[in-house]
């Protein structure tokens, strides 16, 4: 089956990419890695990195990709490959990966959605910085140390108390993508 994505060049994405084994936890034990990798594809393959949290299992990032380039999914699949490559064997594989000589690390898709509008893009950056929070891994967001609220805070773009206190209604907003 051929999914089709959208592929608006030029444009800004949010993202959902998940671990294959949603019980692990490599994506902050070996953020390390993560990072390295990602700034390896980035020095190919140009974009810029908006919002991003990486919780255990999974991530959320917004990217902007070049004017006349609409092709994130190379991005991610060498985002994937590269992290798996550095990492230890040890996953479970299904049949059909040890046939095709894949690694069982990440699921094999993502979930993309085009931005439309600034309140759409406004509406993800806070969904992401607010992730590990709903989650239960923190109380507040500034207390997760895999987020871009940290640059945001730096760059006063939000203060490091930004959703304290609104739980609740972040709750509702924030609902599981």
């Amino acid at each position: 089956m051929r999914y089709r994505r959208a592929g608006v060049p030029g444009a800004s994405y949010f993202f959902t990419v998940n671990l294959a084994e949603r019980s692990r936890t490599l994506l902050v034990d070996r953020a390390d890695i993560l990072r390295e990798v990602i700034r390896e594809v980035q020095s190919r393959h140009p974009f810029r990195i908006d919002a991003m949290v990486a919780l255990p299992d999974h991530l959320h990032a917004i990217w902007t990709l070049p004017k006349n380039d609409k092709d994130f999914s190379t991005r991610w699949m060498l985002i994937k490959s590269g992290f798996s490559r550095r990492l230890s064997a040890g996953e479970r594989r299904s049949r059909s990966r040890l046939a095709k000589g894949e690694r069982g690390v990440w699921q094999r898709r993502f979930w993309e959605h085009l931005i439309r509008d600034e309140k759409d893009y406004e509406r993800h950056v806070d969904y992401i910085h607010y992730n590990p929070v709903k989650h239960g891994y923190v109380a507040r967001p500034v207390d997760w140390a895999h987020s871009s609220i940290h640059r945001f805070i730096a760059q006063g773009i939000v203060s490091p108390d930004w959703a304290v206190g609104n739980q609740d209604e972040a709750s509702k907003e924030y609902g599981e993508r």
